[in-house]
């Protein structure tokens, strides 16, 4: 079968994806929300403003609010960003509202009638997997970047690596420039001074690779997103 696959960048290049599109911001949004899944959340609803997560949180008291503008928490937000900050947090059952910088944006960005699914390292291979049983010749897979606006190595990498197991041609060190990404953007996760906003230990579990074994599929309604789990398994 020949397949197209588009490595796109940015906004810019959500705007620009046709077919199957897969969204991938690695630190932080979308690594959260496969842990979030993994530890048994009912339903992640990704919104683009503050204002939009406390108007479900007025119509729905029990749901969890988690995001961050420029990585930190939103205020009046019941978590930031952080993987390792939900450690211990039970969320079995639980509905959750995520607003993030890059990868909510990302995921609006992206128009006409696609089939839409976000990406990590945590659950690269299996993104890969569901694409290819799902048959699409034309796939689009958007490295978001920050905030959108500028590339990052983290997103760029992964987008590589998910078409290296779909073109089973896969990068031989993945693991070793995984651990290299510390010194580029992943830097500030090394500094005493952000450990309060982007603790060390996030940048491990982000790029922590291939541990899950389901996708996160998002449905979209206008401007209305939700997302669910499909286990590939």
């Amino acid at each position: 079968m020949s397949r197209r696959i588009r490595l796109l960048s940015l906004v810019d290049g959500a705007r620009k994806a046709t077919g199957l599109t897969v969204v991938i911001d690695v630190f932080r949004a979308f690594s959260l929300e496969a842990y979030l899944y993994a530890k048994g959340a009912e339903e992640i609803v990704p919104v683009m403003t503050v204002e939009e997560a406390f108007e479900i949180k007025r119509a729905d008291p029990g749901v969890i609010l988690v995001g961050e503008r420029g990585g930190v928490k939103c205020e009046g937000f019941d978590f930031g960003n952080s993987p390792s900050q939900l450690d211990g947090v039970d969320v079995s059952g639980k509905r959750i509202v995520h607003t993030t910088s890059a990868g909510t944006r990302g995921l609006l960005s992206v128009s006409g009638e696609t089939e839409l699914l976000t990406a990590a390292f945590v659950n690269a291979r299996a993104v890969a997997e569901y694409i290819e049983r799902s048959g699409a010749d034309d796939v689009s897979i958007v490295a978001m970047g920050l905030g959108g606006k500028r590339k990052t190595d983290e997103d760029e990498l992964c987008a590589a690596y998910i078409r290296s197991i779909l073109e089973h041609d896969e990068i031989r060190d993945i693991d070793k420039r995984l651990r290299k990404l510390k010194y580029t953007n992943g830097s500030k996760f090394f500094k005493a001074i952000n450990q309060q906003v982007f603790p060390e230990r996030d940048f491990w579990m982000s790029i922590e690779r291939d541990i899950f074994d389901f996708v996160i599929k998002v449905e979209k309604n206008g401007e209305k997103l939700s997302t669910r789990k499909i286990g590939m398994r």
